[in-house]
């Protein structure tokens, strides 16, 4: 049976304390949204996705699922009504989902779906550490859910039950509408909430069953200590991936990674490295500590860091190496080139077995367009080269140490770009001589 996910995600996030919309605050990498939409696109055949007024940004999050406007926040049974029109003579389920529950994985819907086949609705829920104020689900003998009543309206006898509610159901696209439609907002907030149509499914003689899973997955994100949380959720599930991916990983907690972080077999990463969005790294590869990877290239056997930095568009060729305090953007490393330390490379192209020196920069900007600077294959930069693009040095080429180039360098030649060494005899000591009088 075909089913469809509606995502709640009009939240403007006050607690937040941000003008960024609630589903669009970041967890490693990726909006807490799309985490959401990455795991539903796994199970659902569509994605409704439901925002607020003026939320392009979200919207754009969305794409290229279809949004619906929420135009009042009058709840969340009102918001997931919403998308109703765009799925007028669906006949397959619904399940409504928050974007601030981003961690729920795909086993987890996939367990939905299973129990909503065999009920008239199913429903998540999770047994947390401290229930503090979440609605308990009451079942009966057989197991069945007969009501969710709320914390404020539970006795102590229902408060003391751990089973909560985590507000995501699955029912049947025409019966979740019409349950929808007779929710009354009669409530201190004079919203319409969307755990009410449980009773309604169960007064309408259905069955309504309870899934199971971690809090883990299902607790809701409204706060930026509740961000924090995810983060740690989400760096520990990505630092056991790349580990039973064959990573080794010599201080796993303080390795940080984007959801789409590609890591090869026997990758080896030091303490402390940060890798952002992008990243793809291949086999037999070590990053030292202290390194920060985005939206790179690293081949098979580079040696990478410490102190490097490789940002978007720079790719690392196989047993290249850059080294401590090395900066790559948009650059492309050659196989076997190295740039051990203290260097810039922008907007630059270094070709197979080239030497970079330490001080080296490619000086890429005029201050109204990027430039390109291309080294060919063995050729050695020397210490302290300024290298003014657009510029090309020839294969073989040498440039000393100290120079600034700005012009072709030929195959094969030496390059100097310096002036003479002016020697002054004594004038060193006469100044001292002078500059002690002044002070006395």
């Amino acid at each position: 049976m075909p089913a469809t996910a509606i995502l709640l995600a009009a939240g403007l996030g006050t607690r937040m304390k941000s003008r960024l919309p609630k589903a669009l605050h970041p967890i490693a990498g990726r909006p807490m949204l799309n985490h959401l939409i990455a795991a539903c696109e796994q199970v659902f055949d569509r994605v409704v996705v439901v925002t607020g007024p003026d939320m392009p940004a979200l919207e754009r999050a969305a794409a290229p699922y279809a949004t619906v406007v929420q135009r009042e926040r009058l709840g969340t049974g009102h918001a997931a009504l919403q998308a109703a029109p765009l799925l007028e003579g669906f006949d397959g389920d619904v399940a409504v989902l928050y974007a601030d529950n981003p961690l729920i994985t795909p086993d987890t819907l996939t367990r939905l779906r299973a129990a909503r086949s065999e009920a008239g609705l199913a429903l998540l829920a999770m047994r947390p550490a401290d229930p503090a104020k979440y609605g308990r689900v009451l079942q009966d003998a057989k197991g069945d859910v007969t009501r969710i009543v709320e914390f404020a309206d539970a006795d102590a006898a229902e408060r003391a039950i751990g089973l909560c509610n985590a507000g995501v159901l699955c029912a049947p696209a025409g019966e979740l509408f019409g349950w929808l439609r007779q929710v009354r907002n009669n409530n201190r907030a004079g919203e319409y909430y969307l755990p009410d149509v449980v009773p309604l499914a169960v007064a309408a003689g259905r069955r309504v069953i309870a899934v199971e899973a971690p809090e883990a997955e299902l607790r809701g994100i409204n706060s930026r200590i509740e961000l924090a949380e995810a983060e740690a959720e989400v760096q520990g599930r990505l630092r056991q991936t790349a580990m039973a991916g064959g990573a080794t990983l010599i201080r796993p907690d303080s390795v940080t990674f984007s959801h789409d972080t590609r890591l090869g077999k026997d990758v080896v990463v030091g303490p402390d490295v940060v890798f952002g969005p992008g990243v793809t790294v291949e086999d037999e590869v070590e990053i030292r500590a202290f390194s920060h990877l985005e939206g790179c290239v690293v081949r098979r056997g580079a040696v990478i860091g410490p102190f490097a930095r490789l940002r978007p568009g720079a790719e690392v060729g196989p047993r290249a190496h850059v080294g401590n305090f090395v900066e790559l953007k948009n650059a492309v490393l050659g196989e076997g080139a190295k740039a051990n330390h203290l260097a810039y490379l922008g907007d630059a192209s270094i070709g197979a077995g080239s030497n970079i020196g330490a001080g080296t920069i490619t000086c890429n900007y005029d201050g109204f367009n990027k430039h390109r600077t291309e080294i060919g294959a063995g050729v050695f930069v020397g210490s302290n080269s300024t290298l003014v693009a657009p510029l090309r040095l020839g294969d073989g080429s040498f440039t000393a140490a100290g120079s600034t180039i700005t012009r072709d360098v030929a195959p094969d030649a030496l390059a100097f770009g310096r002036t003479r060494t002016t020697e002054k005899p004594g004038l060193a000591a006469a100044f001292r001589d002078a500059r002690s009088k002044e002070t006395k």
